[in-house]
């Protein structure tokens, strides 16, 4: 195991962590760790996957304790009875659920990829409740952003020189023309670079809930018109993270949704693709901490 200052997160043997379980409103039981230490930072990863794919982000938890929820029907939390409760609104009540739990007037939150939807959702729903928000290659269908086909294929160029290039652009045309195309394939494109690394993490990181990630964004799962009128009135401070490469929230529709709130911090990182941690840690931690700070 390595350091939990290591470019991939992950934990070692000595830090300290533990698991909790919490009852949602609906009674499902969610799991969630702590680790590190200092003042907490409720983290909602994306996926809707195993939060484990998230490690201590890159060493951030010699900064802050991180708070790591597994989402229902994800890694150690229950499965819902009521599977219309996978949908992104719905997770907000397990967000709200887990700072009770906590016994915190305040959370600091921070939202992974499509992690970011029910932390902003939260966000709107509950703006006193949140100290500071951090996005993190944020989804962002909550808040109704489009990224168009063209915008991925103007960033998958910028990778044109590498040797795993051709095959994936071929994948991504398929899925950007809806005519099939291997997910898998277009994997490189998430990552900075596509080592041995890269593809131990995206092979940990599939969701394991197909169910889970085909109810997230059910009808009904978002209102981005009322969604946006919320952030509008949120004073807390707030970071979005974007990486330079990243196919899934491009550069652009990060920094649209960054001029939706009154407060907002916008930071690029170079070289960086959707899991800016594993990347560069020495660029990501530094940028996420001074900004808690």
């Amino acid at each position: 195991m390595t350091t939990p200052a290591s470019a991939s997160g992950s934990v070692s043997e000595s830090e300290s962590e533990s698991e909790s379980v919490f009852a949602a409103p609906d009674g499902t039981l969610l799991a969630h760790r702590s680790q590190g230490g200092g003042d907490p930072l409720v983290c909602v990863p994306g996926g809707p996957a195993d939060s484990v794919y998230l490690g201590d982000l890159g060493g951030l938890s010699a900064h802050r304790r991180l708070i790591v929820m597994d989402l229902r029907g994800t890694g150690r939390s229950a499965v819902p009875r009521d599977t219309s409760s996978y949908r992104s609104d719905r997770l907000v009540d397990d967000i709200e659920a887990l700072r009770e739990h906590l016994g915190l007037h305040r959370i600091d939150l921070l939202g992974h990829s499509a992690g970011a939807n029910p932390a902003l959702q939260y966000a709107a729903r509950y703006p006193e409740r949140v100290g500071r928000l951090v996005l993190i290659t944020p989804g962002t269908r909550a808040v109704g952003t489009v990224i168009t086909g063209e915008n991925r294929r103007e960033l998958a160029r910028l990778r044109a020189g590498e040797p795993w290039f051709p095959a994936a652009f071929a994948a991504l045309e398929a899925l950007i023309a809806g005519t099939g195309g291997d997910r898998d394939a277009i994997a490189p494109f998430f990552y900075g670079r596509w080592d041995d690394e890269a593809r131990r993490h995206h092979a940990a990181g599939r969701p394991g809930n197909p169910e889970a990630v085909a109810r997230f964004g059910a009808e009904g799962a978002f209102d981005p018109e009322a969604t946006r009128a919320g952030l509008a009135a949120l004073r807390a401070p707030v970071l979005l993270l974007a990486g330079e490469f990243d196919l899934n929230s491009p550069p652009r529709s990060v920094a649209a949704c960054a001029e939706l709130f009154p407060d907002a911090t916008l930071v690029v990182q170079r070289g960086a693709g959707h899991y800016p941690w594993l990347d560069d840690a020495g660029r990501f931690v530094p940028a996420v901490a001074a900004f808690l700070a």
